[in-house]
């Protein structure tokens, strides 16, 4: 599986990101072609390696003409439309960008999103940044992008509407769910830019995951730091759980990677503990359970334990670190094999009762009756759920 790290040390920005993603094999002049058919007058990219306190780096700058446009949404949304190059995906991609960014300035300022100036992010740099980040991401086929806890620096920054406090406001609002790393760099480190690239590729935040590492890429800020390295390192490399292949997983089975999640509790109520498991059941999320245990001093315990897919994990851990005590969750990285299953119906006596059909490896099927199903059955009909239950496998 292909898996890229952010390491954000310093931040995160569009032009680190691009510098990364140059660094990394991503070839300039995809990003340049990419760039040229959004039709802007005069705009180009060009690439050139640094050093940013003793570290080599690459720095991309966007040659543009000055301008002080302040555009809308929709006419971002153009000229990304009008692309001859892009992809519909990569269309569709960029644009939701912009409109991640655009919501966050609407609830900053309190104005109706489609009233939202575009003032920083609406230069031609920006659009570029963004742009070119999705080509240059899509050109990579990650399957997992992950990244390290990112600063936002800390002082003042002067933006269109006066003198701000670091993180920008519209910024603070992009990392909402994103955990930060303390700074004393008197510099915004992270731009509203960068803040939308890490809402809209990372998925969950941590350390470096197990991987093979493959390649380094190295993306270059514009200021010199005195502290530290002003630079992104986006690491590539590949999971030790490789899927397998279409031929060589067997008949009627597919296989994902999701994510598990686990805490110890020994300190909560069973009634609450009733209530967090209700609660976890969200969309993406597989499966939610239990298992005893005994902690230190003699102490019984629980570990609540929640598989889910990718984009359910920052919703999984902040309604965790909500509703429970826990001050720390285990996050891993598993391989899931699982079977064709279709729904089906079985007629009985008292009426429909849903279930599952699995196909297993040699082509027979299972049926799984639904709980609730047959649960609602049984009351609506007052016959004991034992009678539904041998009834519907009967009838299979």
């Amino acid at each position: 599986m292909q898996t890229g790290y952010l390491d954000c040390l310093s931040g995160i920005s569009g032009d680190m990101m691009l510098g990364a993603l140059v660094d990394a094999g991503v070839p300039l002049e995809l990003l340049d072609d990419a760039v040229h058919s959004l039709q802007l007058p005069g705009v180009s990219l060009c690439s050139e390696i640094v050093r940013r306190n003793g570290f080599r780096a690459v720095k991309i700058h966007v040659n543009a003409p000055h301008e002080h446009a302040h555009r809308h949404l929709h006419t971002i949304l153009e000229i990304i439309e009008k692309s001859s190059l892009l992809t519909p995906t990569q269309k569709a991609t960029a644009g939701g960008l912009f409109h991640r960014i655009a919501e966050a300035e609407a609830k900053v300022h309190g104005h109706p999103i489609e009233k939202v100036h575009f003032h920083e992010v609406g230069a031609v740099d920006s659009i570029v940044d963004i742009v070119a980040t999705v080509v240059g991401l899509d050109f990579l086929k990650l399957d997992s992008l992950t990244a390290s806890p990112v600063p936002t620096g800390c002082g003042t920054v002067r933006i269109a509407h006066g003198i701000c406090s670091v993180p920008a406001p519209a910024t603070a609002e992009l990392l909402a769910g994103i955990p930060i790393a303390p700074s004393n760099i008197p510099f915004e480190l992270t731009t509203p830019t960068g803040a939308a690239i890490l809402a809209k590729f990372v998925k969950s935040y941590g350390p470096m995951p197990a991987i093979t590492l493959q390649k380094i890429g190295i993306g270059a800020g514009t200021k010199d730091f005195r502290e530290q390295p002003n630079i992104l390192r986006l690491i590539l490399g590949t999971s030790a759980n490789r899927p397998m292949t279409d031929d060589q997983r067997p008949p009627h089975t597919h296989e994902e990677t999701i994510w598990k999640l686990e805490t110890n509790l020994d300190d909560i109520s069973g009634e609450i503990l009733g209530f967090v498991l209700e609660k976890l059941w969200i969309p993406e999320v597989l499966d939610v359970y239990t298992v005893p245990i005994q902690m230190k001093k003699g102490r019984p315990a629980v570990t609540l334990s929640v598989l889910c897919r990718e984009e359910a994990v920052q919703e999984v851990e902040r309604f965790l670190f909500t509703e429970t005590s826990t001050l720390g969750i285990r996050k891993s990285q598993i391989q899931r094999t699982y079977l064709t299953r279709e729904s089906h119906a079985i007629a009985t006596p008292w009426g429909e009762v849903a279930g599952k059909i699995a196909i297993l490896p040699d082509g027979s099927r299972r049926f799984t009756l639904e709980y609730e199903s047959a649960k609602n059955i049984a009351e609506k009909n007052q016959v004991p759920l034992q009678r539904v239950y041998g009834k519907a496998e009967g009838e299979f």
